[in-house]
């Protein structure tokens, strides 16, 4: 009906008095009402509205080319409005509007249901109140009163109130307040079209509204023109409406004063409806109520919004928001990053002690929050619930009761509770707190994203996944000799015992009768003095001091490696090391075999759809107690364990049983509560809390101890690693770079006797003389010199292989029985003879 006398009466304007402009229109359905009818009277009369749609609707400045907005559009207010419930960290909100006969408020309900998404949080209800005028006829106290009544059956306590009359807010709060809605753990937070209010509302409605945060479009009060301005329009007003209390001019009064500034302007030099049209689209200044510039028939700037918080009678102003930039201080960006966090102290609804609200309807001690807990459980270390003294008693324990009462005195307020057992499965269990029949759920309840897109898991206490328990069989091999050494370690050893071999043969084939003769004899005899010196019985003497350095560092090598060796050898044949007897699953399916799992869990679909087991081969188990029978009965092959209660198993029987296969991967156990409830931020919060201080060690601890037989010191060390490299590679890099220096120093002397012998060689080569040196350094025809005496080193003769220098002819020097020549045998007798030299 209001629609209509408006239009009426805009059709008189233009058609009775011919009015060249329009000014106001306080909705936006008003507005189009008035520029359809100025088309089609083809009276091309522009209009300026303070109103503008919630999306601006598709070729709208086709459609009514004379309509100017001078507003701006919803979209940022419903962001600011997001990023309020997301620096709370609310998740569900409920969302309050006055229904229209035109649907208006769909397009704020769009926009804000994308921003809250964007914040990680959701619409949980949507409160659609009729409009206040249809209420004519009845008691409008009663029927929003039961409207509001509806609103205590929801968890959320976070309201935003998108559209409402004066009229109708009045009544909405009135009744939220008398209902209990407007009190502690809720929060209220209203768009522009209420805070438009405030200043207008009595005391009384204004004490209802306590602590509801609002939204306000800026405009700066110490600009000149404003200074101007104010007195006369409080004195004005005063005047004219002397019972009203408050005398600020609104947005709506500013943006009038700077449409008719925007006319006058426009009116100057042109007087035709689109020259005049023109020339207003074309205004570009700053008026009382900000910056007017417009494009495409609106304003083109986006608005800087204000957050204002009811406190006592009046209301005070808090951060400023500001589209890209966030919550700030400041009204102008001045190169500022913003915040995501509301800066200034909020006054709450109810006690103003507790602080920022939860946004849920918080447990109470006469409504506490009922908790399913599972009662038909394998592993009753996790979960047990039996009967108490009294008939319907009910006593529960257990790993997973004892962290929850550590949980409730860590987050640090009441959180009245009830248990309630649960004997069901764990899905239906889940499903209970997903339909609201439960608050929330503790017990040993695996994560997994089917069940997470229903319900809020908290933190995970405890991995879970999928492990094959199988029985076990000793694990003896032939080869185990080979085990305390990796294959690279061995290959090394190796490498570096040829070596030192090698350079053994070098230091000492010169002087050493023992490394002489054939080839055989010499590879054998070095062979022989490298290996026997591994186990300490080497009996060669030895002439070289260079050699002596060399098998002293080799000897502590070898006194380590046999040490190390020994140690980790006796640990393996010590220790009775187990494998499984079924390595994975396909030799289950081929053989056909049947298994056990959980039959109240997951983990039965699980093998059916994922690991694709036939259902006639899986068997449910009922209890922990029950898989040994299950075993020993050969009833099942392999037992299918979550990966908690697989370690618990084998904690008890760690000699008869094994897991076997890589372990398949879930979310972890976790405690569930309904989606968006801040109660399961708090309690996983508690739950890293306790597993940093290590409470939740310790209680594991407590549980889950081992049997005697199964201590962790002999499950850990049965599995008792191969001795690498890496343990040994400084010992080897010694050895070697001793054996390398000693040969060089060795080398070097040589090479020095003989030039000193031998003189100039005349013109050969270089590679004639490598191939003399190397000639004489293994046939021993190098001289050496000592004490100022020629002396040829010892040589033994090949027919004579094996002999020491005793057993030789009495009348035959060692120097005679190495010569085939009789006249050379004559030259070496002009030699001194000398015993072997030693050489340094």
């Amino acid at each position: 009906m209001e629609h209509l006398l408006i239009v009426i009466t805009a059709h008189k304007l233009i058609k009775e008095k011919e009015v060249e402009v329009i000014v106001g229109l306080e909705t936006w359905e008003e507005a189009v009402l008035v520029a359809d009818i100025n088309i089609g009277s083809r009276a091309q009369v522009p209009v300026l509205s303070f109103a503008a749609p919630a999306i601006a609707p598709p070729l709208a400045t086709t459609r009514w080319p004379f309509l100017v907005t001078l507003a701006n559009e919803d979209s940022q207010q419903m962001k600011c409005i997001a990023a309020i419930v997301g620096s709370f960290s609310w998740k569900r909100v409920i969302v309050i509007y006055e229904d229209d006969a035109f649907g208006s408020e769909s397009g704020k309900l769009a926009l804000l249901s994308e921003a809250l998404q964007d914040v990680g949080s959701e619409i949980e209800h949507r409160l659609v109140l009729p409009p206040f005028s249809s209420l004519s006829n009845s008691n409008p106290g009663e029927v929003v009163g039961g409207e509001v009544m509806k609103l205590l059956n929801k968890q959320s306590r976070v309201f935003i109130v998108l559209h409402s009359s004066f009229s109708m807010t009045i009544h909405l709060f009135e009744k939220a307040k008398e209902s209990g809605l407007v009190g502690a753990d809720s929060a209220w937070i209203v768009t522009e079209t209420i805070s438009s209010y405030l200043d207008s509302f009595n005391s009384s409605v204004i004490s209802s509204m306590e602590g509801t945060l609002g939204i306000k479009t800026y405009y700066s009060e110490d600009t000149s023109p404003y200074k101007s301005f104010y007195p006369k329009f409080r004195t004005s007003f005063r005047n004219e409406y002397d019972e009203e209390d408050n005398f600020e001019p609104g947005l709506n009064a500013l943006r009038a004063y700077d449409s008719i500034g925007i006319i006058m302007q426009a009116k100057r030099d042109e007087s035709s409806p689109r020259g005049l049209l023109r020339n207003i689209i074309s205004n570009n200044f700053t008026g009382l109520s900000g910056e007017i510039c417009f494009g495409e028939g609106k304003l083109s700037h986006d608005p800087i919004l204000r957050i204002v918080n009811v406190v006592g009678k009046k209301y005070k102003e808090l951060d400023f928001w500001l589209p890209g930039i966030g919550f700030s201080r400041n009204p102008v960006e001045n190169n500022e990053t913003g915040s995501e966090v509301l800066v200034s102290r909020v006054t709450w609804p109810g006690d103003p002690k507790l602080g920022v609200p939860k946004g849920w309807a918080m447990p109470t001690v006469i409504k506490p929050m009922i908790i399913g807990v599972p009662a038909r459980t394998s592993f009753e270390k996790f979960v047990k619930v039996g009967d108490g003294k009294h008939p319907g008693e009910k006593l529960y324990d257990g790993f997973c009761i004892e962290l929850f009462y550590e949980v409730l005195k860590v987050i640090g307020y009441e959180l009245p509770y009830r248990f309630d057992p649960h004997n069901g499965t764990y899905d239906e269990l889940v499903n209970k707190v997903y339909s609201k029949t439960y608050d929330a759920a503790v017990g040993d309840i695996t994560i997994l994203a089917t069940r997470a897109d229903h319900v809020e898991f908290t933190q995970p206490y405890a991995e879970s996944g999928l492990s094959m328990i199988v029985p076990a069989k000793s694990e003896d091999s032939a080869w185990i000799f080979l085990r305390p050494f990796t294959m690279e370690m061995w290959l090394v050893t190796a490498a570096i015992l040829i070596y030192t071999m090698f350079i053994v043969w070098m230091l000492e084939h010169q002087s050493n009768p023992e490394f002489r003769g054939s080839w055989n004899n010499q590879i054998g005899t070095a062979l022989w003095f490298t290996f026997s010196s591994l186990f300490f019985a080497h009996r060669e003497k030895i002439y070289s001091n260079l050699t002596r350095v060399v098998v002293v560092v080799w000897l502590f090598v070898v006194l380590v490696l046999n040490s190390s060796y020994t140690a980790s050898l006796t640990s393996m044949l010590t220790l009775k090391r187990l494998g499984p007897n079924i390595t994975d699953i396909d030799s289950l399916k081929r053989a056909n075999l049947k298994i056990g799992c959980d039959g109240d869990s997951f983990v039965r679909a699980y093998l059916e759809q994922v690991l694709h087991f036939k259902t006639s081969n899986i068997q449910n188990v009922s209890s922990e107690y029950n898989y040994e029978g299950e075993f020993k009965s050969n009833r099942i092959a392999a037992a299918f364990l979550e990966l908690p209660y697989g370690k618990v198993f084998l904690s008890q029987y760690c000699k008869q049983f094994t897991t076997s296969t890589p372990t398949y991967r879930f979310g972890g156990l976790g405690f569930v509560f309904q989606k968006g409830s801040p109660i399961a931020g708090d309690v996983s919060r508690a739950i890293l809390k306790l597993s940093e201080n290590g409470y939740l060690m310790k209680l594991e601890e407590k549980w889950f101890a081992p049997s005697l037989e199964c201590s962790a010191d002999v499950t850990d060390t049965d599995k008792t690693d191969s001795l690498t490299i890496d343990s040994f590679w400084g010992l080897y890099l010694i050895s070697g770079a001793t054996s390398t220096v000693c040969l060089l120093f060795y080398l070097v002397h040589l090479l020095k006797k003989y030039y000193n012998d031998q003189g100039d060689e005349g013109d050969e080569s270089v590679w004639i003389k490598a191939v003399r040196v190397a000639k004489n350094i293994y046939h021993g025809d190098l001289v050496l010199i000592q004490g100022g005496a020629s002396v040829a080193p010892y040589q033994t003769p090949d027919n004579n292989e094996g002999r020491s220098p005793s057993t030789l002819d009495n009348n035959q020097s060692p120097m005679h029985a190495n010569s085939d020549n009789p006249d050379e045998a004559s030259q070496e007798d002009t030699e001194i003879k000398m015993p072997l030299p030693t050489q340094n």
